[in-house]
């Protein structure tokens, strides 16, 4: 079918007297019925060499399942015997042989059964140059002298030789005696004559090892033991264990490198089986891939796809960095396309909102495109897969299509003439079909146990006008149709999406062999999945519109707005998504605190400290004089020098000054830094103070103010050190402003697993105080601005925010729950 797909008939399964007569002994023989594909692929292999000599199929069929002996004969033809050396290369060639040059493969074990390739060395050579020249003509000059054939290595050059090699190392011989490594002295010859028999090369080297170091001594017999590093000596003070991480891979240090490069798009990409037994194996002919090359100038090539019908959410930034990323890395392009292919949900505020957010997360797109771009294009394919009797007009409903793919029953249209299936295709372009009447169906297997190969739907009939394309088309293809043709149309290297499409792989390359296009390499990746909230676009959509939470850049919400907004960096978002790598392992859940942990690193070191306190508690400092003001320094980072003006603020120190609530209790205790009465406490940069008494209000728990005295002198030596905000004058309110305290928007880890998932909401994962007071300072924070509010947490100036009104939102807490070792 085509030019990029074999086509091949899958062989029958082979007793276990047939693997016998190839010469494999009996252990190699169980172990390959144990594997399907082994025995499958032997039984290939029989069968094409056996085929030559004129059986017929089904006689031949009927010999391998019953273990005929004639079998043995027939394989066995035109050479002296089937010794286990031809078994054991014919098993090779079962089991390594490249699938992107199968049309090769007759020809490569005609060479072993005649003995021209007899050695594994020359089997390898021949399997490499077989890889390289995948489908295209052999060279059968070029492939004999690569793999040796014809090439006679004398004994007695074998013997010379191994004399040159055994006084290249006589030293290590002399020293060594009956303990040297032989395989390498091995190794040395056959690097001079690969094609030399490689058991003579060995009794050779025992040969002249026996008469150059004589009989084998007792200690010869001794098994040299192994020298153990020596342990460094004990030292009685005691040390802090600092654990040592192990050095990073080279997958770690670049993620990207385990991605093929351009010109290697050859190999065979996906075994495509059908119910039938036939095989499509879907790779780029030499032909394609040089156009493609040609069109690309061999760069990477990716694209970053998203469906313009919501805000991205943290998952998109894991697919931004690996397609974005992969493309920088290899100096290439990405494009960002939007996959718009249904009308009824794209809204222009989406694309506006991916367009910048892309930009946000630090990734500049090669080109904006549009899947709708492509509709011209993607319709003529339609008409092409109709005219090849690979697709058909079907008027089934979505419920009998379902009912029938359960059934793996094909439609009564499937077979209806091509002609018909054009003309009503037409129809539907023209508008002349009701909408929900018909559709344009794949014609792919229907019997197929993998259900995206059931004749996927191609085209539907919507009478909605296109976002983008406007009113020209009413009908619209479906993303199993369009995303792999406008992945080949754009030369896409390497299509990579998340592993739920894993099962949608043999889908996309058929396609593209039916259409005879160039097939991009495809690659999944596991799925970002996060504790404590959701990530399905549908579970999302339904908490904004109901309202369960502020929009689309709540900051509860893991959506990138949100993140944003929250206070969090893109550079945390992609060092968070570096960290747990692009590998296809199962899409485990990843705790929230891990995210928290980069978070909260990068803030530690680019957030200037600050002090708020969040529920003041009144103190009157008695000892000082009234309407005296003290400007203190505060530092912005905990190393600042004292004379370093630029890492220093201002803190007015009053008679008056607010700590926080949670900082004061009536009965002290060991455990407790805080206030309490008759204690004393150190103020953050000002001086220590001591409680000498307590304030209550009408009622007995409510404590409305504090009296203590400082200590100018600071002669006390104190463990509790408080964050505090003072009157920045007599009389004058401190600066107020709101704080937005978020915690995990869900209780449970994975709530996407619950079916009331929306009873799982934690309803105090929002709290809004009103009256925290600030530092004077902080009356010019700015939209953009992020602070460690000390002893608080990281906060960041919030979108609601007005000069008269600042509002801040706790980005992550000062604990890390996470680990102190780090992430792993």
């Amino acid at each position: 079918m085509g030019t990029g797909g074999d086509g091949d008939r899958a062989a029958p399964a082979l007793p276990l007297e047939a693997l016998l007569a190839l010469g494999l002994d009996q252990r190699t023989a169980e172990n390959a019925l144990v594997n399907s594909k082994v025995t499958a692929n032997l039984a290939a292999v029989i069968a094409e060499p056996v085929s030559g000599l004129g059986f017929d199929r089904a006689v031949l069929e009927l010999r391998m399942r019953t273990g005929c002996p004639v079998l043995r004969c027939a394989l066995c033809a035109g050479i002296k015997e089937c010794d286990k050396s031809v078994g054991n290369l014919l098993y090779a060639v079962a089991t390594k042989y490249p699938t992107n040059a199968l049309v090769h493969r007759p020809v490569l074990i005609s060479y072993v059964l005649s003995t021209k390739i007899k050695s594994p060395a020359q089997l390898d050579a021949a399997l490499s140059f077989l890889t390289n020249t995948g489908p295209d003509s052999l060279d059968v000059e070029k492939f004999e002298e690569a793999c040796g054939v014809g090439v006679v290595v004398s004994i007695e050059e074998i013997k010379s030789t191994v004399t040159d090699v055994l006084e290249e190392n006589m030293e290590a011989i002399k020293e060594q005696r009956y303990h040297i490594n032989v395989g390498t002295l091995c190794g040395q010859v056959r690097k001079r004559h690969p094609w030399g028999d490689a058991k003579a090369i060995k009794e050779e080297i025992d040969k002249r090892l026996a008469e150059i170091l004589g009989p084998k001594t007792e200690a010869d017999n001794i098994k040299p033991v192994k020298k153990k590093k020596e342990k460094p000596a004990k030292v009685e003070e005691k040390k802090v264990t600092v654990p040592t991480a192990a050095p990073p891979t080279e997958e770690e240090l670049n993620p990207y490198s385990i991605f093929p490069q351009p010109e290697e798009n050859f190999k065979v990409h996906t075994e495509i089986f059908y119910s039938n037994g036939n095989i499509w194996r879907a790779h780029n002919t030499k032909e394609i891939l040089e156009k493609h090359l040609k069109a690309t100038g061999g760069k990477v090539m990716t694209r970053f796809p998203p469906e313009p019908n919501g805000y991205l959410h943290i998952g998109h930034a894991k697919a931004m960095f690996i397609d974005f990323g992969l493309a920088k890395e290899r100096n290439g392009h990405c494009y960002l396309r939007f996959d718009d292919t249904n009308p009824e949900a794209e809204k222009k505020e989406y694309i506006d909102h991916i367009q910048e957010i892309v930009h946000w997360m630090g990734w500049e797109p090669y080109k904006v495109t549009y899947t709708s771009d492509y509709f011209q294009a993607l319709y003529e394919h339609a008409v092409e897969l109709i005219r090849k009797g690979l697709a058909y007009v079907d008027h089934q409903t979505a419920e009998e299509i379902k009912e029938y793919r359960e059934k793996k029953m094909n439609s009564p249209w499937r077979d209806r003439p091509i002609e018909e299936s054009l003309k009503l295709f037409e129809d539907m372009r023209r508008g002349l079909i009701a909408e929900g009447a018909a559709t344009l169906r794949m014609k792919q297997d229907m019997q197929n146990e993998n259900k995206n190969m059931s004749d996927l739907i191609a085209y539907r009939i919507k009478f909605t006008p296109h976002p983008h394309a406007g009113d020209k088309w009413c009908i619209y293809p479906s993303y199993d149709y369009a995303h792999c043709i406008v992945d080949s149309l754009e030369n896409i290297t390497h299509s990579l999406c998340t592993l739920e499409f894993d099962i949608r792989r043999p889908s996309y390359y058929w396609l593209l062999v039916a259409l005879e296009l160039y097939q991009p390499y495809v690659w999944e990746y596991s799925r970002l999945n996060i504790s404590n909230t959701v990530m399905s676009k549908r579970k999302l959509n339904r908490l904004v519109t109901e309202k369960w939470v502020d929009g689309w850049d709540d900051p509860r919400l893991l959506t990138l707005a949100g993140l944003r907004r929250r206070g969090v960096s893109s550079t945390a978002i992609n060092s968070f998504i570096r960290g747990i790598g692009i590998t296809r392992s199962d899409n485990s859940l990843i705790r929230v605190d891990r995210l928290e942990y980069h978070i909260r690193e990068e803030l530690n070191r680019t957030a200037p400290r600050t002090m708020v306190v969040l529920r003041p508690l009144k103190v009157v400092i008695t000892n000082l004089e009234e309407g005296k003001v003290l400007d203190l320094d505060g530092k912005m980072w905990p190393d600042a020098s004292d004379t370093d003006a630029s890492s220093l603020y201002k803190v007015p120190f009053s008679r008056t000054v607010y700590i926080e609530k949670t900082d004061f209790r009536l009965k002290d205790s060991k455990e407790y830094y805080g206030l309490a009465p008759g204690k004393s406490v150190m103020l953050r940069y000002a001086f220590p103070i001591k409680c000498t008494d307590v304030i209550y209000g009408d009622n007995p728990d409510d404590i409305v103010e504090i009296r203590a005295e400082y200590d100018p002198l600071k002669t006390s030596k104190l463990k509790g050190v408080l964050h505090w905000v003072s009157e920045p004058a007599p009389g004058v309110e401190p600066l107020k402003v709101e704080v937005r305290l978020f915690e995990k928007l869900f209780m449970s880890e994975n709530p996407a697993e619950l079916e009331d998932w929306l009873g799982d909401l934690n309803p105090h994962s929002k709290e809004v105080i009103k009256g925290a007071y600030a530092i004077p300072s902080l009356a010019t924070a700015v939209l953009g601005d992020k602070f460690q509010f000390e002893r608080l947490g990281y906060y960041a100036v919030d979108t609601d925010s007005t000069p008269e009104k600042l509002v801040f939102n706790r980005t992550v807490t000062l604990r890390d729950s996470f680990g102190k070792a780090g992430p792993k």
